[in-house]
């Protein structure tokens, strides 16, 4: 019997590489219909941008290599990556900043390395991360729920803005981020940190139209879309259910004792699990195969650390959300995880 070395992913659910990918495009649906609902059509607007940069990208790339552009976009790999990089950016960036990210994650991040299976870091995350250092006014340019805007923005201005930087009336980002009251809105997990610091209590800082019952206006729901999805994953048996089971797990548990010691300045653990991109974090991007844990028991500990650093860097560190930097820091630890979880050989005693 001849036996064959290959990079992963690895692929046990008897799926092609190409039905695999797509399956985890058709699962971030409903977190994508979510945001549509509640942040704009922007959202759309910057999906299309990326589908069609790294579509570019990877075509180029593959052609400079010598090798068949049209089987590298058929594997699905670089459409998943500007996916879920253009549901992780404001759905009103300017358009440059999706085609920089996406251009990074598939010529720098992923075929420098020497294209799928590779790559040491996840693609999108790693863009992100560039993208949130060098251009951080752009990337934290959330607006609140649009049913919170003082200036209801339609289609063609989302267009504008996006493309121009103003809409046809005039009004920039950060005055369409003006709510009724007059004050500029911040995402739900940066209002928290920015009023913690200023000494408001966590009552006082839910008090914010960005807030519904101690969840962000929105967010709730679009963290519910990507579980839902999440969920479907695990049942097609396309991910296992160690990474984002050990991720969720490790940030509730961490969540519910701040809680508990500090309750005045700790939110609770369902707003943790329910803002930012928890659940995209936990069930499709930790989950990446190329560069994630490969063994049931590294999966736990890799979830489990990714869950503990997301805590600690939204409580404690100057980032409101922390999933891009999480994974990025655990993907650098995955050779070592693996090398200390691997299973032992059948007749083989325990490796010193």
């Amino acid at each position: 019997m001849k036996l064959t070395m290959a990079s992963s992913p690895h692929n046990h659910s008897h799926k092609s590489l190409n039905k695999l990918m797509l399956t985890v495009i058709l699962a971030c649906v409903p977190g994508f219909i979510a945001q549509l609902i509640f942040f704009g059509t922007g959202v759309l607007i910057q999906l299309l941008l990326a589908l069609l940069t790294v579509s570019v990208a990877e075509a180029v790339i593959m052609r400079m290599r010598k090798r068949s552009a049209i089987a590298a976009l058929n594997d699905g790999s670089a459409w998943l990556t500007g996916v879920l990089l253009a549901l992780s950016i404001p759905p009103l960036a300017p358009w440059w900043i999706i085609v920089i990210g996406s251009v990074f994650a598939i010529v720098i991040v992923k075929q420098l390395y020497g294209g799928l299976g590779f790559n040491l870091f996840n693609p999108a995350m790693a863009a992100y991360v560039l993208l949130l250092v060098s251009f951080p006014v752009q990337m934290t340019a959330w607006l609140p729920a649009t049913d919170l805007l003082a200036q209801p923005i339609t289609f063609s201005q989302q267009l504008s803005v996006i493309f121009n930087g103003y809409t046809s009336a005039g009004f920039s980002v950060d005055q369409l981020r003006v709510g009724f009251d007059g004050m500029t809105m911040a995402t739900p997990l940066d209002t928290v940190k920015t009023d913690i610091a200023h000494g408001l209590t966590i009552s006082e800082s839910m008090q914010s139209p960005v807030f519904n019952q101690w969840l962000g206006k929105g967010w709730g729901w679009v963290n519910l879309g990507f579980l839902i999805g999440g969920i479907y994953l695990i049942k097609s048996k396309v991910i296992n259910w160690h990474i984002p089971v050990s991720f969720i797990a490790m940030l509730a548990i961490c969540s519910g004792i701040g809680y508990i010691a500090t309750p005045g300045t700790e939110p609770g653990v369902a707003f943790h699990l329910f803002s930012g991109a928890t659940m995209l974090g936990a069930f499709f991007i930790a989950t990446d195969p190329v560069s994630a844990a490969t063994t049931n028991r590294g999966r736990l500990i890799y979830g489990a650390l990714i869950g503990l650093l997301v805590y600690l860097i939204r409580t404690f560190g100057g980032f409101p959300d922390a999933v891009a930097f999480s994974v990025l820091l655990l993907n650098m630890a995955v050779p070592l995880i693996d090398y200390y979880t691997q299973p032992r050989t059948y007749g083989h005693g325990v490796k010193k």
